[in-house]
C-alpha cells in the first residue's frame, strides 16, 4: 500500500458553474438546469481524479456551496437558506486580503441540516469507479451559528449543541452508509481560534479547547474501527487564494488538535516557513492510542493556492525529511487544504478557476508519483 495519501476534498468550481450559480441567485435559471450543470462538473472532477492515480477521490465538493455552509444553504449568496436562520450571523473568517465569509445566524430552534453531505455523496458516487471518500463539516465551526453572548428565548445553547451533535453524527454515519470508504471533518477554525482578531471577536473568546471538546462529542460516538477511517482537517484557510490564520504558530494548536479521538489528520504544511519545525511537534504530540485507534498524521506537500506545481521529487524529499520526525506508520500525505472550499472564487493567482481545475490535477498526479517515490525510498510496503 505504502504511504497513505489523499486529498483534502475541494477542486474549482468550472467558469461555466460559477456563472451559473450566479444565474441561479439572480433567478434566470431554474434548479433543474443548475443541477444538470453540477452533474457535469462532478463527472469531469471525478474522471479526471481518477486519471490522476488517486486511489480515493471525491466529487470536488461541485454541488456544495462551501465546505462550511452545505447544511444550510444552496448557494454563498444565500438562496435556498434553511429555516430557523437569519442571514447575518458572525464571520467566520478575515482573510489577509481584505475579504470576509460570513455564517448564518440560528434564530429559532431546533437546528437541523437542510442538506446532508452523504445526499451529495449519493448523487455523485454513480459517476465513480475508484473509492470515494467524503468531507464533512466539524460541529465546531457550525457552533459559531449561536450568538457568542446572547442567549436565544425558548433556545437554550445546550439544546442547540446537542441537536447539533446529533445532526454531525447523522452526516459522517449516513456518508459510511452511503458507500463511502473515508470521511474527514473540516476544522480550519481551530488555527483561527488563537488568533485574538480584534475585527473577529469569536477568535479572541478563547474557544479552541470548547470546539475540542464539541468535537469530540460527535467522535466518541464512534468506535475506534469507524474512527480509523474519520480523519480531521486543519489549515490556515484557503479560499481566493489567501489565508486567515498563518501566522499562529502550530505549537498554540497541535497538542490540542491530537486531542481528539480521530483516526487521521489532513495537515496544512506545504506552505508553512519552519516544516521541520512542524514535523517536531507533530511527532511529539501525535497519540498512537487515542481511545482505542492510532492517529496518522497526512502532512501537506501541495499547496492549492499557488499555481507553481510542486515536482514528485519535491514531494518525495518532503515525505523523507517528515520521516525523521513522525513515524512511518504514522505518515501520509495530501495536500494543504481543499483546492477552492468556497464555490464562488475566482482563483486570482491563477488567473481563472479552469486554469486552477488544471493545475490541482497536475498537482493531485505529482502527489501520487512523490507519495510513490518516497514510499520505496522509506522501505514502506
Amino acid at each position: 500500500m505504502g504511504i497513505p495519501t489523499e486529498n483534502v476534498g475541494s477542486l474549482p468550481r468550472p467558469t461555466y458553474l460559477q456563472a451559473a450559480l450566479n444565474d441561479y441567485d439572480d433567478s434566470k435559471i431554474s434548479q433543474h438546469e443548475l443541477v444538470k450543470l453540477q452533474d457535469k462538473a462532478v463527472e469531469d472532477s471525478i474522471t479526471r481524479m481518477e486519471a490522476t492515480g488517486s486511489p480515493m477521490v471525491t466529487d470536488g465538493e461541485q454541488r456544495a456551496s462551501s465546505f462550511a455552509t452545505y447544511p444550510l444553504t444552496d448557494t454563498l449568496r444565500g438562496t435556498g437558506l434553511a429555516a430557523g436562520l437569519a442571514p447575518d450571523g458572525q464571520y467566520f473568517a478575515i482573510f489577509d486580503d481584505g475579504h470576509k465569509r460570513q455564517l448564518p445566524r440560528i434564530v429559532s430552534g431546533p437546528f437541523k441540516y437542510k442538506t446532508y453531505a452523504y445526499e451529495n455523496f449519493r448523487k455523485s458516487q454513480p459517476y465513480a469507479k475508484f473509492p470515494m471518500k467524503q468531507a464533512v463539516i466539524a460541529p465546531s465551526m457550525l457552533s459559531l451559528l449561536y450568538p457568542l453572548h446572547a442567549t436565544i428565548e425558548g433556545y437554550s445553547k445546550n439544546k442547540f449543541l446537542e441537536d447539533l451533535v446529533n445532526e454531525c453524527e447523522k452526516d459522517i454515519r449516513g456518508c459510511f452508509e452511503a458507500g463511502a470508504k473515508r470521511v474527514s471533518i473540516d476544522f480550519t477554525e481551530g488555527r483561527l481560534a488563537s488568533k485574538k482578531d480584534p475585527r473577529n471577536p469569536w477568535t479572541g473568546e478563547n474557544l479552541l479547547q470548547t470546539f475540542i471538546n464539541l468535537n469530540n462529542r460527535v467522535l466518541d460516538r464512534f468506535t475506534s474501527d469507524e474512527r480509523k477511517n474519520i480523519g480531521v482537517h486543519t489549515c490556515p484557510g484557503g479560499d481566493c487564494d489567501s489565508v486567515h490564520s498563518s501566522e499562529v504558530d502550530y505549537s498554540e494548536l497541535l497538542p490540542s488538535m491530537f486531542q481528539m479521538n480521530a483516526g487521521y489528520f489532513l495537515i496544512q504544511l506545504a506552505s508553512e516557513k519552519d516544516k521541520e519545525k512542524v514535523y517536531k511537534e507533530i511527532g511529539n504530540t501525535i497519540r498512537r492510542d487515542a481511545n482505542g485507534v492510532k492517529q496518522v498524521a497526512f502532512v501537506g506537500v501541495v499547496d492549492p493556492l499557488t499555481p507553481n506545481v510542486e515536482t514528485p521529487e519535491d514531494i518525495c524529499e518532503a515525505l523523507v525529511t517528515a520521516s525523521k520526525y513522525i513515524s512511518k506508520d504514522q505518515l501520509g500525505a495530501t495536500d494543504d487544504c481543499g483546492f477552492s472550499p468556497f464555490s464562488i472564487d475566482v482563483k486570482p493567482k491563477h488567473g481563472s478557476p479552469d486554469f486552477a481545475r488544471d493545475i490541482a490535477f497536475k498537482k493531485i498526479s505529482n502527489r501520487i508519483k512523490g507519495v510513490q517515490m518516497a514510499s520505496e525510498k522509506l522501505g514502506v510496503a
